[in-house]
């Protein structure tokens, strides 16, 4: 009988999974668990007898040829280059986030459109029903019939077109890539539509990675061209919009508001706020601290996918969700 493969499961966020990952496994596999930062002699130790890694960042990556399989356990892997990695290891990432992502967009998208939270139930725990009533007060608005145009049509794209199609919107998508389902997209735009779609959308929705191409795409000049009463959300990456044009746009009351989940730095002891600007003063923006896909439901799926992907290593069967291929020598 063949000994088992070794997976090392390296950083405080792998290392509180290894119960979980040694319960979900199907085939026979050493789990290993350390955090370099506390105990890097045990890492080194532990690092060259690995055939697969579960990990972020970590010092070093083993020489001795036995590493096969680098899984990260999230999806973002822009720390991460292919000459970094050992030649032949194969790197995966993980999603299962885009339906959380997704509720959390459909929340702000209501909140919007209804008030509930930031209008109607201050309003009536000051004044009882005061001036409003059902016949009487502000209109609030509905989704039904709305159109929200999503840049970047991926993973999460698709789960918030699911949703808004629940609601009986109109759904606008772009990508670089044109996919066809016409049950969850009313139109499609390539590269060159982008303009097309900030200028019939009532609600924007950024889900495009971070690249050179998309480096500040929503500039001033694509901010002016959305209606004066729609809304900008972003879940992708943040400079991808940019930050004193968004800004601007808010403050002055160019389009009706904003929520942003991801943000252009962490704040630090001289200035704990994630921007340059104020923005956390702009009455028409939706703030949340980078956690739209933070529940128990997703951390769940994503190390049952983890598990799954080291299964398939052991059959011999095709990874998913490749990312590169390490090319160190």
């Amino acid at each position: 009988m063949s000994a088992p493969l070794t997976v090392l499961l390296a950083g405080k966020m792998s290392l509180s999974q290894a119960d979980g990952v040694r319960q979900a496994l199907q085939t026979e596999w050493l789990v290993e668990a350390v955090d370099p930062a506390a105990t890097p002699q045990q890492f080194s130790e532990l690092v060259d007898q690995a055939d697969a890694m579960v990990c972020g960042p970590v010092p070093h990556f083993p020489t001795c040829g036995r590493l096969k399989f680098l899984q990260i356990p999230y999806t973002g892997h822009e720390w991460l280059s292919p000459d970094a990695v050992p030649a032949g290891v194969v790197v995966c990432n993980t999603f299962e986030h885009e339906s959380t992502i997704a509720e959390h967009v459909l929340l702000a998208m209501l909140e919007f459109q209804v008030g509930l939270l930031r209008d109607q139930d201050p309003w009536m725990r000051r004044n009882s029903f005061g001036t409003r009533s059902i016949n009487s007060g502000p209109f609030r608005r509905e989704l039904r019939d709305a159109t929200v145009g999503i840049v970047g049509y991926g993973h999460i794209g698709r789960e918030i077109a699911r949703r808004a199609k629940a609601f009986d919107m109109r759904v606008l998508a772009q990508s670089r890539t044109i996919r066809q389902e016409p049950d969850l997209v009313d139109t499609y735009f390539g590269a060159s539509g982008l303009e097309e779609l900030l200028a019939a959308s009532d609600f924007v929705i950024i889900c495009a990675p971070l690249s050179p191409e998309t480096k500040g795409m929503i500039n001033a000049e694509r901010l002016a061209l959305m209606k004066s009463d729609a809304v900008l959300m972003n879940v992708g990456r943040a400079p991808v919009v940019d930050e004193a044009a968004l800004y601007g746009a808010l403050a002055a009351g160019q389009i009706r508001g904003a929520m942003l989940d991801v943000w252009w730095r962490r704040g630090n002891s001289e200035n704990p706020w994630p921007s340059d600007f104020p923005y956390q003063k702009l009455p028409n923006l939706i703030m949340s601290p980078h956690s739209s896909a933070w529940s128990h439901e997703m951390v769940a799926r994503r190390w049952a996918f983890v598990a799954q992907n080291l299964d398939r290593l052991a059959r011999g069967e095709t990874l998913l969700n490749p990312v590169f291929i390490g090319t160190a020598a």
